[in-house]
Order: C-alpha cells, then structure tokens, then sequence
C-alpha cells in the first residue's frame, strides 16, 4: 500500500519541484546531483579561472524532527479528496514524531516538507546555483560574504516556517579546489574521488559479503549483484586502485571475474 501511495503523490507533486532536488525522483539520483555541482562549480568560476565558493549545509535531525501537522496542511494544498487525506493523516499519525528515515513514503514526504525551502531559495533569495539531495543542499558563488549572509536567512526560514534548524556544526564553506564532499563524493575541479567514510563501508560491505558467500549464506548470483554494483559506484569517480582492491578481495572466486 505504502508504495501504491507513494507513487500517486510522485504523480500529484513532482510537478511543483524544482528542477535541482535529486532526491527519490525519476531521472534524478546522486550521480546526476554530483554532475550538476560540477556543471555549476564550472559556471561560476568561468571554467576554474576564477574563485567558486561553495556553501554545505544540512538540516538537523531532519526526519524526527518534521512537524506533521505542516507537513499535513502542505498536503491539503494540492489534494482535496477526504478520503485520501484521511489516509494519509493516518499514515503521518502512526509515527511518534516526524517521519520515519527509510520507509519507502519518507521520502516523498520529505520533498514535498522540503520543497518550501526549495522555493524560498529559488523564488524569494534567487539563488542561481542550489542544489538539494534530501536534507542536504549546496549554493555556489564567486562571493563568500555573499554565502554566509545567506545561512541566517536560510536558518530563520528554516525555523519561522517549517520548525527545523540548520545542523550547525555542518555548516561549511570551501573554494572548490579545496574539495567539497557531497553525497558521498569529493569533488575538486579535475578530478572526484570517493568520501573515506564511504570507501571504508564499501569495503566492509565487502568483506562481509565475502563472508556469507564462503558459508553459504549469499548466492553467487547476489554476490555478484553486489559486486557490480559498488564497481558502478566507482565508475563515477577517479578509483582505480579502490576498483583494483576490491576485485583483489574477490580473488579466486572465477564466477566474479567472467562478469568483469
């Protein structure tokens, strides 16, 4: 049911998003949102001849800490059916607070609470060069004075209007030689490599599934699966030795090496 409801509000409004949220929409994703940060990175700093400050933030505790009764009038904005509201406000109801990170109506529920941010910045700050995954968003600018303005106003809308904060503690503005880590990439101006956090947990997701495979807890076609599919991750950055490394971790298991 959680799916068949999910899709229907994709349906209602995926048309109100912006064009820069990435998150659980089709044609998005996070490899698209990390090219369009380079797309933009490139604008502004007149291909790399020029300064490009980038402002990182994310919201704290964002799912606990979504406010149903605003997320249920957003709602009610753009579906008058009672029956469906009805449904819905039991959905919202059934959590103790907020909504909860990882069911599959989460995330939907987090576009439409987050898409008022998504236009205040757009519409109301005119903000060019904004990009949200979720609950993180990045600004671009040639002008760093100009990006710390921006965090009060962003924080105090944030607050007045939809009872979140900014996490403060990550909050962070780089030049983009420097790097900027987004959604689980570090981007510099020639080059992308994977975050270290998310380059240790490919490993160990590695290491386990090795693991189950020799006990027979994982079928070889799963193995395989998940093989592929962490090489895909790589292929959007510059990890060779990483790819190098994990297929070395797969060594001797030839059912792996005729998919490569």
């Amino acid at each position: 049911m959680h799916h068949a409801i999910s899709g229907v509000l994709c349906l209602i409004f995926d048309r109100l998003f912006i064009f820069d949220s990435y998150s659980s929409r089709y044609g998005k994703g996070t490899h698209r949102a990390v090219n369009r940060l380079n797309i933009f990175a490139r604008k502004v700093s007149k291909n790399n001849t020029c300064d490009c400050f980038i402002l990182k933030c994310d919201i704290k505790k964002f799912f606990d800490s979504i406010n149903q009764e605003i997320l249920i009038n957003l709602i009610k904005k753009q579906i008058q059916d009672e029956n469906t509201i009805w449904l819905l406000q039991g959905i919202i109801k059934s959590f103790n607070k907020g909504i909860p990170l990882g069911n599959v109506t989460s995330q939907i529920f987090a576009n439409i609470y987050l898409n008022e941010l998504d236009h205040f910045a757009k519409r109301h700050l005119k903000i060019k060069y904004y990009i949200r995954y979720c609950d993180d968003f990045v600004i671009l600018s040639g002008n760093k004075l100009y990006l710390e303005n921006l965090i009060i106003k962003i924080d105090n809308f944030l607050e007045n209007n939809l009872k979140l904060s900014l996490h403060p503690n990550k909050i962070i503005i780089k030049k983009y030689h420097q790097g900027i880590d987004f959604l689980g990439y570090v981007s510099f101006p020639y080059h992308r490599i994977l975050r270290i956090k998310t380059k240790h947990r490919i490993i160990k997701k590695i290491n386990i599934k090795i693991k189950n495979l020799r006990e027979n807890k994982v079928s070889k076609k799963s193995f395989n699966q998940t093989m592929q599919s962490y090489l895909g991750v790589l292929k959007h950055c510059n990890s060779y030795k990483l790819g190098k490394k994990i297929v070395n971790h797969a060594k001797g298991l030839t059912f792996f090496y005729e998919k490569l």
